[in-house]
């Protein structure tokens, strides 16, 4: 497949600005009235633009949803006004201090309610893929649980859910999608946190990356598969046929909630993307095509969920010089840290 490369002419930036505005825009929003897709604003680096750039950029390129990791103040300042909606990151470092309520009211009070409503917060990610087996697991569901009351206690709990974000390395089983089920490791952690987000009426955020599933195991994911180029279904489940690796790891999430007693919990898609070097399978042509064929794909829902927007983080703005220990780490953005893409999407 043939790419163009972007250029630091004022023609190309412009052109490549109009594509991804079609993009963004073009997706519209999703049946809960999010944009079906968001950019993840990681900062991991030492040569990014400045917060207040970084937020005009969102506005430029019309994308209307953002993560970031931490409340960092100048970005929530950044934010304000600007009717981007936001999952807010709470790191996992600070997971054990939240286990005081005085604290998580506290946490609350400076990072959330000073800022709303100017700042659009949609979900609060308790934790980023923390694993059961971490020190911190002991830590994330009485944080949720505290956050979510402070939030209660300032009125905000119907506006903005208490989530945590995690991977699919939770599952014992997950082929095919139907048999999808936690791990005997993982179902301790995960199924209070389940039942919490069941009765909060809250989504599971999921960081799912085809890139690191293929990699790991390339003598059965074909590449085609990982990319969404499949020209027909790869896996046949039951009466589900799945064309990509993406819908598959999605739905084989929903089969282990609905075992876990949450069948109609939704899944926000937190993270997903494809490194542009820096690895095996990590080229400019690749990202190109993994992320379009992802913004073209989430409108339809999955197999087992058809037809329901699948709301969904790309990872990342920008190339992140300073995250590690992988090469690839450094090399999953959509534009450069100049500002400049590096490869012009075409909407279809």
């Amino acid at each position: 497949m043939g790419f163009v490369h972007a250029t630091t002419s004022n023609k190309t930036f412009i052109v490549a600005i109009i594509l991804l505005l079609g993009i963004f825009m073009s997706n519209g929003q999703n049946s809960t009235g999010a944009p079906s897709i968001g950019v993840c604003n990681g900062r991991i680096a030492n040569d990014l633009p400045s917060e207040q750039d970084v937020v005009t950029f969102y506005q430029i390129n019309g994308i209307e949803a953002m993560r970031i990791y931490d409340p960092n103040q100048l970005t929530l300042q950044a934010l304000k006004g600007t009717n981007i909606q936001l999952i807010l990151g709470i790191p996992n470092a600070v997971l054990q201090s939240l286990t005081n309520p005085l604290a998580a009211t506290d946490y609350v009070n400076t990072n959330i309610v000073s800022y709303f409503p100017a700042v659009k917060f949609r979900y609060i990610s308790v934790g980023n893929e923390v694993k059961p087996t971490d020190p911190e697991s002991q830590f994330v569901l009485l944080a949720m649980q505290n956050i979510y009351n402070a939030l209660v206690t300032a009125n905000l709990h119907d506006r903005i859910k208490v989530s945590t974000s995690v991977e699919p390395s939770l599952l014992g089983q997950s082929y095919p999608p139907s048999s999808g089920v936690f791990s005997q490791i993982a179902c301790p952690y995960i199924t209070p946190i389940i039942n919490f987000l069941t009765n909060t009426q809250s989504p599971l955020l999921a960081n799912i990356y085809t890139y690191f599933s293929y990699i790991g195991d390339t003598k059965n994911i074909d590449l085609c598969f990982a990319l969404f180029m499949s020209p027909g279904n790869v896996v046949q489940d039951e009466s589900l046929g799945y064309q990509n690796l993406f819908d598959a790891t999605l739905d084989s999430m929903y089969s282990a909630l609905e075992k876990s007693g949450a069948k109609d919990m939704e899944i926000v898609v937190s993270e997903s993307g494809w490194p542009s070097a820096g690895g095996m399978a990590a080229t400019v042509d690749n990202a190109r095509t993994y992320y379009q064929n992802l913004i073209n794909h989430v409108r339809n829902g999955t197999p087992k969920r058809p037809g329901r927007p699948i709301e969904t983080y790309l990872f990342a703005m920008f190339d992140e010089n300073q995250k590690g220990p992988a090469a690839t780490e450094q090399h999953f953005g959509l534009f450069s840290p100049n500002k400049q893409p590096k490869y012009p999407i075409k909407f279809i």
